[in-house]
């Protein structure tokens, strides 16, 4: 009867030993549903929004302490970019193969593009987005879809067009990707403008921005989304009705 008794008093401790152990004595933290940034996993806040820092829009994440949140200031609920608040500076800049451009003019006007943003020393998140554009630009040409890829350094010091024509073999990029360098007070104006200029290269956000520069649209999409999502994102800009461009004038 008492080796029961011992026995039924130690099933009882076992059940109740693990919940206690969980959550220390005292403690009112409790787990919540909060929104993070895809590109800034730091950035939490308790409801949807957008990333103070890159504008994206924040998503769901479970099973965060609510006192490990940060909130933050939500300012909208979509991707998409007013055409009028961008004005794409028309820098000279210099491709992969050593050639001169006029970025605006050249690259972007009455086009439809997707821009990320890369180095080609980056061990790190830039070999996949530069292999994640490798797919987006063979499922465009399978889809006969007609839009302009630009991967811009954010390191142009380092970065020449010599090594952006290495890195560009690397990845087989064909005709309609470009590979964009310059001075660094040129890529620093142009990085400003789209929103994601940063302190260090590290930093960099592993975006895309995807425009129809004819129809004054823009829209941004994380840059490790699948190929097939980020061609649709290309395809729906590229079926905007074209309007008259006033974010530039020549």
């Amino acid at each position: 009867m008492l080796i029961k008794v011992f026995l039924l008093l130690f099933v009882i401790c076992v059940c109740y030993a693990e919940p206690l152990a969980q959550t220390p004595k005292g403690s009112t933290s409790k787990v919540v549903t909060v929104y993070s940034c895809p590109m800034h996993p730091d950035v939490l806040g308790k409801k949807g929004g957008k990333c103070p820092k890159c504008k994206m829009a924040l998503r769901a994440k479970r099973g965060v302490r609510e006192e490990e949140t940060v909130v933050v200031d939500p300012v909208g609920e979509t991707d998409t970019v007013s055409s009028s608040s961008i004005r794409i500076p028309d820098v000279t800049v210099q491709d992969q193969n050593g050639k001169s451009l006029n970025f605006y003019r050249d690259l972007v006007k009455g086009r439809v593009v997707a821009v990320n943003f890369v180095f080609t020393t980056c061990t790190a998140i830039c070999p996949s987005l530069t292999a994640t554009f490798r797919k987006v630009q063979q499922q465009l040409q399978k889809d006969s879809l007609n839009a302009q890829l630009i991967s811009i350094s954010v390191d142009p010091t380092v970065d020449t067009p010599e090594r952006l024509k290495a890195f560009a073999e690397k990845f087989k990029a064909q005709p309609g990707w470009t590979f964009v360098t310059g001075t660094s007070s040129d890529i620093d104006a142009i990085l400003k403008e789209f929103g994601v200029a940063v302190a260090s290269k590290n930093d960099h956000t592993p975006m895309i921005l995807i425009g129809n520069e004819a129809a004054g649209y823009w829209t941004r999409t994380y840059g490790l989304s699948s190929p097939t999502s980020i061609v649709t994102i290309i395809s729906h800009a590229a079926q905007r009705k074209q309007e008259q461009s006033k974010h530039y004038k020549d």
